[in-house]
């Protein structure tokens, strides 16, 4: 089965976005996997995911990004018991 790309930007409520952040706060901090739910669609992140936070500023804005990469194997390789965030 070839990779799919997929890029996708969803705006949630203020109440949303605390709830994500603090399980996945929760699940940082445990150092386990977790699944997220973004747009309609459950990705697993696994424990070896490495976190970075972006800031970007251009033509009157600023952006805040904050990042979860890993390679396809790191996630195969894992239990599949997480957390849903």
């Amino acid at each position: 089965m070839a990779d799919a790309t997929r890029d996708v930007e969803k705006i949630y409520s203020t109440a949303d976005v605390v709830a994500k952040l603090r399980r996945l706060a929760d699940a940082l901090e445990s150092e386990t996997p977790f699944r997220i739910s973004i747009a309609g669609e459950r990705i697993r992140v696994p424990k070896r995911a490495e976190f970075s936070i972006e800031h970007e500023r251009g033509d009157g804005e600023e952006e805040i990004e904050f990042q979860l990469k890993w390679t396809i194997e790191d996630d195969e390789d894992e239990d599949d018991d997480d957390k849903v965030v």
